[in-house]
């Protein structure tokens, strides 16, 4: 999921202060992930650990380490991806590069011992072996349904993007220099044991992916080593570098990250562009020309940064004033990439409607809420200035799980589209528990239906009304 990016300088900053280690004891009967909701799930990853402390405390200031005694946990960990998968995985076309790099550290430097094409499976395991390379499988969850449920669930309890990568590591290897990443780290350790450095950042809360050379980073803030059904959290722009120690076997563990492009900075960028738009339909003096040649002087001038200035305070005091926010890029890029919700079976809930048509009596009730966003938009339809804003409903039920990730496959979005007449009716249906559809906020029963029966099509509402 990180992208390659110059290595970063060093500063001066002074990093969090070094993780805090959980110990816990097995108690009583088996433990398991809780699925019964996102935040459900969540908790159970970081358990003991309470959620409210757990982002007061460490959420992108601090690494958090749970070690944990307990077997079931480890055994269920254990299985959510081992070597042994990685047979029975090639056999499905897995290609270097796109599924799996192979790589070590040497000399503090990252070599790639990728081959060409489709993986074979016999020379994976030989340049495993032999050369005591690391395996990187991109993306598990594709193949993996338990990494599909897991990741799901998290993408509903962020509303970020989650992706994930294996990395299986022979005994008295490395496979990554020290580096840094510009997402939020999950590890759960799930075969073997993996020795870990962690160190302070140059970059908290790193925008870029970075390598930094080990005699420029000082000593480790904290170093341990994971078992399986271990947990660590780290934020991005923690330095890092982990080795399975001699002697011992394999280390297999999964790394789950999140919040790439998912700051302040980035929701900025994606909605003030949008109010800028709409503000210069109304106001003169934006849609009022640059002074002659203000592009060719080599440094803005005063007048220039004091109408910016101006500007900046004017769309602030507007913003103040507005109840919706255009964010249309970032939520629609996150339905449209995010993974389907996870199902067992053909999927046919997710694209075939169930039950009756919804009709003027009938009770509906909104489903997959968490897979869902509205935002508003200009008319697609149309390209002159004048053309009105419509709701926008994306929804990821229709998404391949086969894709999730992996940035050059094409997506495409899926939804409805309404007038902006339709908001509170929209609205009354995401706020209620049930509604019955003659009830909705819209001037005929022919559009109430209308918009009840589009929603059902998409199968984004349930009729209540048992046939």
């Amino acid at each position: 999921m990180p992208k390659k990016a110059k290595p970063a300088e060093n500063g001066k900053e002074e990093g969090p202060a070094p993780c805090k280690r959980v110990k816990v004891e097995a108690a009583g009967g088996p433990s398991a992930l809780n699925f019964d909701s996102p935040s459900g799930l969540f908790e159970s990853l970081i358990s003991p650990i309470k959620t409210e402390t757990f982002f007061k405390e460490f959420w992108e200031q601090k690494p958090l380490l749970i070690q944990r005694d307990d077997p079931a946990l480890a055994t269920y960990y254990q299985s959510l991806f081992r070597l042994s998968d990685l047979k029975s995985l090639c056999s499905r076309g897995m290609y270097y590069g796109r599924d799996i790099n192979v790589c070590r550290c040497v000399n503090g430097k990252k070599k790639v011992l990728n081959k060409d094409g489709k993986v074979h499976f016999l020379q994976l395991r030989k340049d495993f072996d032999q050369k005591r390379a690391t395996i990187q499988f991109h993306q598990p969850q594709r193949f993996k349904d338990e990494l599909w449920r897991i990741q799901e669930k998290l993408e509903c309890y962020f509303g970020s993007l989650v992706g994930s990568n294996v990395y299986i590591t022979p005994a008295g290897s490395q496979g990554l220099p020290p580096h840094y990443d510009d997402v939020e780290v999950l590890i759960l350790q799930l075969e073997g044991e993996k020795r870990w450095r962690l160190y302070r950042p140059t970059v908290p809360l790193a925008r870029e992916y970075g390598v930094e050379a080990e005699d420029s980073i000082g000593s480790p803030a904290r170093e341990f080593t994971l078992k399986p059904g271990d947990f660590l959290y780290f934020p991005r722009g923690t330095i890092h570098q982990a080795d399975t120690p001699p002697g011992l076997a394999h280390s297999t563990h999964l790394t789950i990250s999140t919040y790439q492009n998912n700051s302040w900075g980035d929701f900025l960028l994606d909605t003030i562009s949008g109010l800028v738009f709409d503000t210069a339909k109304e106001d003169l003096e934006l849609r009022a020309g640059l002074p002659r040649q203000l592009l060719l002087q080599v440094e803005t001038t005063a007048v220039a940064r004091r109408r910016v200035s101006g500007f900046l305070r004017m769309l602030a005091d507007k913003l103040e004033g507005t109840k919706e926010l255009l964010s249309a890029d970032m939520k629609k890029d996150f339905i449209m990439n995010r993974l389907p919700p996870y199902c067992v079976g053909d999927g046919a809930e997710l694209s075939t409607p169930g039950g009756q048509l919804p009709r003027l009596d009938s009770t509906v009730r909104l489903q997959f809420k968490d897979h869902i966003v509205l935002t508003l938009g200009p008319d697609q339809d149309r390209s002159d200035e004048t053309r009105e804003k419509m709701i926008y409903i994306y929804h990821s039920l229709k998404n391949r799980r086969e894709t999730h990730m992996m940035g050059n496959e094409e997506t495409e979005s899926h939804g409805l589209r309404f007038p902006l007449s339709h908001m509170d009716a929209l609205k009354q249906i995401w706020n209620s528990t049930a509604i019955s559809v003659k009830d909705l906020k819209l001037t005929t029963d022919e559009e109430k239906e209308s918009l009840a029966l589009s929603l059902w099509t998409e199968c984004l509402i349930q009729n209540c009304i048992l046939p």
